[in-house]
């Protein structure tokens, strides 16, 4: 992550864009996370069938990256160490979301598991996290 937060700082520097306000990126991560899921508008292609686009995969990469940099840029310019931020967030969400509970997800789909994530997601909204 380093490698990749000191090619932000300095692709920022170049550019004299090391002073962007986060409400700007904060809405330009939504900006292009809105034309990621535009490209999937009007479908529900599951993640083989996805694979197999070609075409679509290339669109979602650039869109990908167009949201992954916006974060990168608001990562590096509020000083976070992002690998950890990352890290932090995945152990949270593991302990949120046990793998036991959600691993069979397709075959549990009728047994609960969409029963199950929604209730979690419930008690933790309502404990503020």
């Amino acid at each position: 992550m380093k490698k990749y937060e000191q090619e932000i700082r300095k692709y920022l520097k170049e550019r004299k864009w090391d002073n962007l306000r986060p409400a700007d990126l904060a809405k330009s991560i939504s900006i292009e996370s809105a034309e990621l899921l535009e490209l999937f508008q009007w479908e529900n292609k599951s993640l083989e069938e996805i694979k197999k686009d070609k075409e679509k995969v290339e669109a979602i990469k650039k869109e990908l990256a167009d949201v992954l940099l916006y974060c990168f840029d608001m990562s590096v310019l509020l000083k976070l160490d992002t690998g950890k931020i990352i890290l932090e967030k995945l152990k949270k969400v593991k302990e949120k979301y046990p793998a036991h509970l959600f691993k069979n997800r397709d075959k549990n789909v009728d047994a609960g598991s969409e029963e199950i994530y929604w209730k979690i997601k419930k008690e933790h909204r309502m404990k503020g996290k």
